[in-house]
């Protein structure tokens, strides 16, 4: 339906993200996207982030 996506596209996308959120922003929105990432990932794995709130081994 779509295709593929050439470089004038992927311009006009990158365009319209830069009007809608800003300069300033975008570095903050993908951090956040990379958190969430790892943050799917290590759940996919069946990792905790905080190792303090596992029970410690008796």
């Amino acid at each position: 339906m779509f295709g593929s996506l050439g470089l004038p596209e992927l311009l006009i996308i990158v365009f319209i993200v830069v009007i809608l959120f800003g300069s300033r922003k975008i570095p903050e929105v993908f951090k956040g996207v990379g958190e969430g990432i790892k943050s799917f990932k290590d759940a996919m794995h069946g990792e905790e982030k905080d190792p303090e709130k596992k029970d410690p081994p008796k």
